[in-house]
Order: structure tokens, then C-alpha cells, then sequence
């Protein structure tokens, strides 16, 4: 039970998201097979990473969340976890990820704040701007282009690892903002910004669905430049057909459209990098 509360304290669940695109960035930059020491060390940070910003964001959103129904129940307003526990899970995993990083390479050690530093940024900029849904965009682009550096230690020949990474950035900020129209009307009472609070439901979901359509053309930039083969094609088309659904049901099911199909294009883009390496 109490890891379970742990689990559930960082959303290990919503790794899916993350994942399949740090190990995309890596294969992407791979000639070949990866090396197994690259693969488990990007796990290890991965999650170290990950573990730090689910953290920070509970953290710095704390008092927000005791006050949101849909929230209070998070593991620090519930009592749970106290604050302290979290700040030392927060500032363990922080040490553990720039430890994973320095041990993968020299270059990876010093870019490896920049993620930290947005994952810390993040939380704050819905009390500012309706463009917050970025941050997690930003936050998650920075999975795939990891994973590239991990393997490169260069911005040499970027141009894939850039392009997977502006898919990321632009799919990640609009399923962002199908997620935050479950707090459209708590975010307006309390003086919080979103893409709902500035346009309405319904145009902030036609943003999402023009964020997706950008997502994809990046994609689809991808796999024309990399060389790609008519296998992959099918992924791609499959990709497409669910951000198609994702749209057509992110107004009556946020979790279907969020959560279960961003967790499918996430592995089909996995897939199309995968089998462009095998086939």
C-alpha cells in the first residue's frame, strides 16, 4: 500500500507519455542497435527526471490542489505525504538523475538542468499566462531529444532528433489543453490561466486540434526526411487516425481522449522508429 501511494504520488502511469519517446529519440540516433549501457542509463535517468518534475509539480501546485475538488485528494493535500517527504523524494531523485546523466556523458551532465529548470518553471506559469499548456509541450520534448543526445553527445546532424522533438512539443501542448477543460470553471474562480478560461471550451479544443495537425506534419516532415519505408507509412497513417479520435472524443471523454489514445500515438511513433531500424 504504501508503494502504491508512492506510485500514485508521482503518476508513474503517465510515463507511457514519456517513454516510448526518450527510447524513439534514442533509436532515432542509433545506427543500429543501441548499447545496452545507453538504454538502461536513459531508463534510470528517465525516471530519476521524471520523478523530480511529478514531484515539483506537487510541490509548487499544493495549495491549488487543497482547494480543487478534483484534486484535494492528491497525496499532499490529503496528508498523505507530507511536504517534507516530498521534498526529500524531490531533491533524491534530482541527485540520482544528474548522476545518471554524468555517468551517460560530459555533454549530457551539462545540458542536463535545462529539463529541471522548465519542470520547475512549469508549474508556475498558469498563475501568468494562457500559453502554460507549452510548458508541458516544452517539458515534454525534452524526452525524445534526450534520448538522442544520450546516443550522439552532439548537434550533429539534429535535424531528425529536432523534428521528433517539435512533434512532441506541439502534441504534448494540445492534449494538455483537452486535459485542462476539466478545471475550466475552478481555474476561472481562482484566477488561473488556460487555454479554456481565455477561448472557451470549444475553441481551445479547435487550438488542440490545430496543435495536433502541426504535431503531425512534423512527423510526417520526419519520416519523408529519414528515409522511412511503406511499413512505417502504416504508422503513421495510424497515428494520424488517433489523433482523429482523440479530437472526436475530447469533448465528451477527456480520458479516453487524454490518457488511453495519447498513450497509443505515443507507442505507434515508437514503433514507426523501431521498424525503420529493423526493416
Amino acid at each position: 500500500m504504501r508503494l502504491k501511494k508512492y506510485l500514485s504520488f508521482i503518476k508513474i502511469e503517465h510515463t507511457i507519455f514519456s517513454l516510448p519517446l526518450i527510447y524513439g529519440g534514442v533509436f532515432l540516433a542509433s545506427d543500429g542497435m543501441p548499447t545496452w549501457r545507453i538504454l538502461i542509463l536513459v531508463l534510470i535517468a528517465a525516471t530519476f527526471a521524471r520523478t523530480a518534475a511529478m514531484t515539483a509539480n506537487r510541490i509548487i501546485d499544493a495549495e491549488i490542489d487543497k482547494k480543487n475538488p478534483r484534486t484535494l485528494n492528491r497525496e499532499i493535500p490529503s496528508g498523505k505525504i507530507t511536504k517534507l517527504k516530498a521534498n526529500l523524494i524531490f531533491w533524491l531523485s534530482l541527485a540520482g538523475y544528474f548522476a545518471t546523466a554524468y555517468y551517460i556523458s560530459l555533454f549530457c551532465f551539462i545540458l542536463s538542468p535545462i529539463p529541471i529548470i522548465i519542470f520547475i518553471v512549469y508549474p508556475y506559469l498558469k498563475r501568468f499566462t494562457h500559453f502554460a499548456h507549452f510548458g508541458v509541450g516544452i517539458g515534454l520534448a525534452c524526452a525524445p531529444l534526450g534520448g538522442w543526445f544520450a546516443v550522439t553527445n552532439s548537434f550533429e546532424g539534429i535535424l531528425p532528433g529536432a523534428l521528433i522533438t517539435l512533434f512532441t512539443l506541439f502534441w504534448g501542448t494540445g492534449f494538455d489543453i483537452i486535459y485542462s477543460t476539466l478545471d475550466e470553471d475552478f481555474d476561472r474562480s481562482h484566477n488561473l490561466h488556460s487555454f479554456p478560461v481565455k477561448f472557451g471550451k470549444r475553441k481551445a479544443l479547435l487550438y488542440s486540434m490545430m496543435l495536433h495537425f502541426v504535431s503531425f506534419v512534423f512527423l510526417a516532415g520526419l519520416h519523408f526526411y529519414s528515409s522511412f519505408n511503406a511499413f512505417t507509412f502504416v504508422f503513421l497513417i495510424a497515428i494520424a487516425v488517433l489523433l482523429f479520435f482523440e479530437h472526436k472524443y475530447a469533448e465528451k471523454n477527456v480520458e479516453l481522449a487524454f490518457f488511453k489514445i495519447n498513450s497509443f500515438v505515443g507507442f505507434a511513433v515508437f514503433f514507426m522508429i523501431i521498424f525503420r531500424e529493423i526493416l
